[in-house]
């Protein structure tokens, strides 16, 4: 199983933290993605959504040398993000930054639960091999007790963004084993990449990961409710509105959809015919229907943290958008050289 270990961090220094974070890259459209380099020449998007990978790559070299950017002595980080979340719900949600080793999915150690596309891993290695920096965390979750707890003391990063503020700990300790298969919540590009880079660079041996105990209160996993142009037949029973399972909503009803599978998104996707999108909130996809921009709507329960595990596990992988992990990792409050 795994051991993890603590790394010298990369940070900023003497700039305001609000204007240099912003969500990982796969999130951010190109306007927010102009809004958040015009807020700052330093923020993070410059390296994590260059203009080109040399751009980056010069534009990190330049921070360290002047200072905008620090070693920090190795240490692990406590990371609480606190949230609303899609169901009004305030939660805090907390882990731990480490250097994590890299090996293939074949060797058990690291699991994931969705497959990847080769163009974004492609420009991920393109820019991982320019900056030499893992710019970004993996969103990992391991099935034990948290290893560490939020330290008593005052967080030493503190920053708010998108609704989500964070806050940040150096804990100071050695190796940890972790005894139990990390899966991956988000950010599979990430770990493959990392994979094909340390196949290329054998010393490259560790990537830049936050652990989140599968036990922590704070940890959801919220639906994705599909919208549809059209769907076809559909057995099920009328309901008063959504609940367990999957859901139906079109023309102004509800049905409660039949099936032997028990896995939701599983089941819309051989339910539904034309045109998916999708949202993380059940009014909105309502609302959708409502104004006959969409023809119907699945409405879905939540997936476990137990159903991720039994994909990975089972060597499995889910349909798109099964799982939505809330909030993102802020992006920018620390860096990992490789």
């Amino acid at each position: 199983m795994p051991t993890v270990r603590p790394f010298r961090a990369l940070r900023y220094v003497g700039v305001p933290l609000g204007d240099v974070v912003a969500p990982p890259y796969d999130v951010i459209s190109d306007d927010a993605r102009l809004e958040y380099l015009a807020r700052s020449p330093y923020n993070v998007v410059h390296l994590t959504l260059p203009d080109s990978e040399d751009q980056a790559a010069a534009a990190l070299q330049a921070w360290r040398r002047d200072g905008v950017l620090v070693e920090s002595p190795p240490a692990y980080w406590w990371v609480a993000q606190d949230f609303t979340g899609p169901d009004g719900v305030t939660r805090t949600r907390e882990g731990f930054a480490a250097s994590v080793p890299v090996s293939p999915y074949e060797s058990g150690e690291v699991l994931p639960h969705e497959r990847t596309h080769a163009g974004p891993k492609e420009g991920r290695l393109r820019l991982l091999r320019a900056t030499k920096t893992q710019l970004e965390p993996i969103f990992l979750l391991y099935d034990a007790e948290p290893v560490f707890s939020r330290p008593e003391d005052g967080p030493e990063l503190d920053v708010e963004d998108g609704g989500v503020r964070t806050r940040v700990w150096p804990i100071q300790a050695g190796e940890v084993a972790i005894d139990t298969p990390l899966l991956i919540a988000d950010g599979h590009h990430r770990y493959e990449t990392a994979v094909a880079y340390r196949a290329e660079h054998p010393e490259a041996t560790h990537t830049f990961a936050i652990l989140v105990s599968s036990r922590a209160p704070g940890l959801e996993i919220f639906p994705t409710h599909r919208i549809v142009e059209s769907v076809g037949d559909v057995s099920g029973e009328p309901v008063d509105g959504p609940g367990q399972g999957v859901t139906l909503y079109r023309d102004g009803s509800y049905t409660r959809v039949q099936t032997d599978d028990d896995f939701g998104p599983r089941v819309v996707e051989a339910l539904a015919a034309a045109g998916v999108s999708y949202t993380a909130y059940a009014d909105q996809a309502i609302a959708a229907v409502d104004r006959g921009e969409a023809g119907a709507a699945f409405l879905l329960e939540p997936v476990t943290v137990e159903q991720v595990a039994r994909f990975a596990h089972a060597g499995e992988t889910m349909p798109q958008k099964s799982t939505f992990f809330y909030p993102k990792l802020t992006s920018g409050l620390l860096f990992h050289p490789v």
